[in-house]
């Protein structure tokens, strides 16, 4: 049996929403059980459904407004600092939390801890393309400065993510940068390049930004500066056409039957784009896999994130990154 800690409290929805994504896991995976971290009433209340999930009774709670650093330092028995603790000790094979990022990326990275020799975890999600092509984008805002060194380090990560999780055997490695010749971007991104290219990485040049969704890359990296613009960049524009369309459809019945037409396929797209397909982004480069869902999330998306981080410990991804990281040193 594979087991997934849960994080419970931290987002912005009621715990309520959380159990309800961890049942619908365990309906969809037999071989999985889950450790349910949060408030006494919230886990006693899911163990009395299901002999599958186990309690783990914290007393306080890391908000989206607090100070990540402070908070996980200071709240020692908040749920997400608890649940990454019971993965470094064993009692879980993973970590699912909706939680306040920064604090999520604190707790996992200190509480879980690095894969030897890695300098930076990295925040990594697969964007749709065409057909059924999927491009593995890193990172998401984990890192915003990040030294040449590290973003070879990113490559090699997503390629081990995107072997693991999407089945590519040589995954293809692009940097994003403002052009596709080797000669274009700033020093850093020239610098980046030069170290990609000698990092024996699978790097195939540059990528530009109509390539997050396209299907010339498996990996795109990116530091976290750029990548957090790039990804909300998106989102905005997702939720621009979706307002756009609405209105348009208040304008006639005609309008409004062909947007009503358009809603199913629109929510899935969106959905794919801001990672609920898979539960949120995952996070790469530590002993254990960590997915970050969204602080407004949904039980589907709950289900998601578990049922992900269950495959990504199936599939062995820490130790695939752990190689791929050691060969390319």
């Amino acid at each position: 049996m594979t087991t997934i800690c849960v994080d419970a409290m931290g987002s912005d929805k009621d715990p309520s929403v959380i159990v309800e994504g961890v049942k619908l896991a365990l309906a969809a995976d037999p071989d999985l059980t889950v450790l349910l971290a949060g408030d006494e009433s919230a886990v006693t209340a899911a163990v009395k459904e299901s002999d599958r999930i186990q309690p783990l009774v914290t007393t306080q709670v890391i908000t989206m407004s607090e100070h990540p650093a402070n908070a996980v330092r200071q709240k020692k028995d908040a749920s997400i600092v608890r649940a990454a603790a019971a993965v470094r000790s064993g009692q879980a094979d993973g970590l699912f939390s909706a939680g306040s990022t920064g604090a999520v990326l604190t707790a996992a990275t200190f509480g879980v801890g690095r894969i030897k020799g890695i300098k930076r975890p990295a925040l990594s999600l697969p964007f749709p393309g065409p057909g059924d092509h999927k491009t593995v984008f890193l990172d998401m805002g984990a890192n915003a400065d990040v030294k040449p060194e590290v973003m070879v380090q990113f490559a090699h990560m997503g390629r081990a993510y995107a072997q693991v999780a999407l089945g590519v055997e040589d995954p293809r490695v692009g940097l994003l940068c403002n052009g596709a010749e080797e000669t274009k971007g700033s020093e850093l991104a020239l610098a980046y390049h030069a170290a990609l290219a000698a990092g024996d990485c699978g790097f195939v040049g540059n990528a530009e930004g109509t390539d997050l969704l396209g299907d010339s890359f498996d990996v795109i990296v990116a530091d976290g500066f750029t990548g957090n613009v790039a990804i909300k960049t998106i989102e905005g524009t997702g939720r621009f056409i979706k307002d756009r369309l609405k209105a348009a459809a208040a304008g006639s019945l005609k309008a409004k039957v062909g947007a009503g037409l358009l809603v199913g396929p629109l929510k899935s797209v969106v959905g794919e784009i801001s990672g609920d397909a898979y539960g949120g982004a995952i996070l790469l480069g530590l002993k254990a896999p960590v997915v970050k869902g969204h602080g407004n999330t949904s039980a589907e998306a709950v289900k998601n994130g578990t049922l992900a981080a269950a495959a990504a410990v199936r599939g062995e991804l820490v130790d695939k990154i752990a190689q791929a990281c050691e060969a390319g040193a």
